[in-house]
């Protein structure tokens, strides 16, 4: 009897075995008289080959095509001088088959699984199952167990417990909009599906369970962009009796471990930079910067205020400022290159975009280009040259106006020529912690003060009593992990003494009622010995993302959402009958209920 094997199992110290491979047929070729199945599975690829000597074989063969589901039988022998294929595992083999049974067959798929052109992302998402077949999908799905296996192993050998926590929950305000869910047997009241476990991890700590970690479903009703979905997975982790740098040594040497363990990715700086958030937002121009290369933006208002090119100048005494960058090699752009760069400058906010390019520093006459080098005395190119750290065949890059919008600019415009240029290593992750953000952001319109992450982070120790002075200027004893420009989670070390807790809340313009009805279990709870913690939570979408080298998140989940929110797949939002309504006490607008009849099937 033959034994089973998998397609990407069998080598030439296999030959006169006698084996039976069940798969996918990845591809069919007929040679006058002999047919090769390349039959796939999620191992990989073995050739098989079907002769007129085995009869009934060779018959089935014929009549079978790609994508069908087939077991065939037969005997390994080494592929004759020649003919092997290095980039197959198996190349070296190829199985002569005396029988073959199709377990089922295939309609010709929409687009080719094996090869071909990229298919279009919605027929992609629509045919998701086939998609997921693809080698490419493949690897991002096994990358993304094993790096969930990882992060399991690692904190299950420190003694972190894994904790479920429910779905259903009540709305709390987390920064983002909540899907609710009617109670059929509450009348008029909804559950909230949960942005984030924080309150319960929290609760956890209270509980005395001290290490928690959870592979958590997280749901957030916002608008969609690459690296963003309405449901996502995050590792959710929390400790108690622990300090900021513990939290972060945890992260960090996680981190560095599954990176360079699972993948052929080297982590730039161990340990990890802690940069503040002023500190980011002056050098980068974001909070999550990417730092596998240099282009930091400098400040060169000192030099702008006493020019005499007007527009900086101006600027300048209107109380804005000038700052700028210099972008490596980039001094031989021609013109329209840098036409398309100020083009994208003002795209993103900027009203232009000065130029100037290091063409020979040391010659008086021709060190510098510009069309507004004439505005400038040598000795004050010299000074933004040596600000910016530019040097010969570099092309510094100034924009002017009010600090926020100069700096957003400049951080974009780094970004975009990191990518152009190539400045950054794609085999290399360069992970960071942001530390120290503001703790509060003012918000107009509605006359309160907001929460910068959630309203459960503590302040900075020896903060504390500016929450009754100077609220903006308390800063946060939080922390944002951040990688190759992308940001991967946010935590912090969480309030745990009630009555800050309850300043808090009253800061953010909740009355007494409200307090009581949204976080009443919480503040309840800290009347019981609630411990010093704190936590963090990564986004396993992203990072598995990152370390993937892929474009968004959809491509390293397994049934995403395109960016309208919708599941192409499974044909989801969709309208549903009026019974279910009826008992989940729910009567639709006109306008819903016009664009639901419309929706129905005629």
């Amino acid at each position: 009897m033959s034994k089973e094997w998998t397609c990407g199992q069998l080598r030439a110290s296999d030959a006169g075995r006698k084996v039976t491979l069940k798969g996918w047929v990845n591809s069919r070729r007929d040679h006058g008289g002999v047919i090769f199945l390349d039959v796939r599975d999620r191992w990989g690829v073995t050739q098989t080959v079907f002769s007129p000597d085995h009869e009934d074989a060779f018959r089935v063969a014929d009549t079978v095509r790609d994508e069908w589901v087939v077991a065939v039988r037969g005997t390994v022998r080494r592929r004759p001088a020649g003919t092997e294929n290095p980039r197959m595992a198996t190349g070296e083999i190829e199985v002569t088959a005396s029988g073959i049974e199709v377990l089922a067959p295939s309609a010709v798929p929409p687009f080719e699984v094996s090869g071909g052109p990229e298919p279009e992302e919605s027929v992609r998402l629509r045919y998701r199952y086939l998609d997921l077949r693809r080698r490419r999908m493949l690897h991002n799905i096994e990358l993304r167990h094993r790096v969930v296996k990882y992060i399991r192993d690692y904190l299950s050998e420190r003694e972190f417990l894994e904790v479920e926590t429910p779905i259903l929950v009540n709305s709390t305000p987390e920064g983002a909009r909540d899907y609710l869910v009617p109670s059929r047997t509450s009348p008029g009241e909804f559950y909230a599906l949960p942005q984030s476990p924080q309150q319960l991890k929290q609760l956890l700590m209270v509980a005395g369970i001290e290490k928690y970690f959870q592979i958590a479903r997280c749901f957030r009703d916002e608008d969609l962009r690459a690296d963003r979905q309405p449901e996502f997975t995050q590792l959710d982790l929390e400790m108690s009796f622990v300090s900021q740098e513990d939290v972060l040594e945890l992260t960090e040497d996680l981190f560095t471990g599954l990176t360079e363990e699972l993948t052929g990715k080297r982590v730039l700086a161990k340990p990890f930079p802690r940069i503040t958030y002023e500190d980011s937002m002056n050098r980068y121009g974001n909070d999550k910067p990417d730092l596998r290369f240099g282009m930091e933006i400098a400040d060169v208002s000192e030099v702008a205020a006493t020019c005499g090119f007007k527009v900086f100048s101006d600027t300048i005494a209107n109380g804005g400022t000038v700052r700028g960058l210099a972008a490596p090699g980039a001094a031989s752009f021609t013109r329209r290159q840098i036409d398309e760069l100020t083009s994208t400058a003002q795209e993103f906010g900027a009203k232009g975009l000065v130029w100037i390019a290091v063409e020979s520093p040391q010659d008086s006459e021709t060190g510098y280009r510009s069309p507004v080098a004439r505005f400038f005395e040598r000795e004050e190119l010299d000074s933004i040259a040596h600000a910016l750290g530019a040097r010969q065949g570099d092309l510094m890059l100034l924009v002017a106006d009010r600090k926020p919008v100069v700096l957003d600019v400049l951080g974009r415009l780094r970004n975009h020529l990191g990518a152009l240029l190539e400045l950054a290593d794609p085999g290399v992750v360069a992970y960071a912690f942001i530390v120290q953000p503001p703790l509060f952001e003012w918000n107009e319109e509605e006359g309160r003060w907001d929460a910068t992450h959630h309203p459960f982070t503590a302040p900075l120790p020896g903060e504390e009593e500016l929450l009754r002075t100077d609220p903006g200027s308390v800063r946060a004893e939080a922390y944002d992990l951040v990688a190759n420009g992308y940001e991967l989670g946010s935590g912090s070390i969480r309030i745990h003494r009630r009555e800050v807790q309850a300043e808090v809340f009253r800061l953010m313009n909740y009355s007494d009622e409200e307090i009581e009805q949204r976080f009443g279990h919480l503040l309840r709870a800290f009347q019981y010995g609630a411990p010093p913690h704190g936590g963090i939570a990564p986004g396993i979408d992203r990072l598995v993302m990152l370390l993937a080298d892929e474009p968004n998140i959809r491509e390293v989940i397994p049934f995403p959402k395109n960016q309208a929110g919708e599941d192409l797949m499974l044909g989801a939002p969709a309208p549903v009958d009026e019974r279910q309504l009826r008992e989940l006490h729910i009567q639709l607008l006109p306008a819903a209920k016009e664009r639901t009849a419309s929706a129905r099937p005629q």
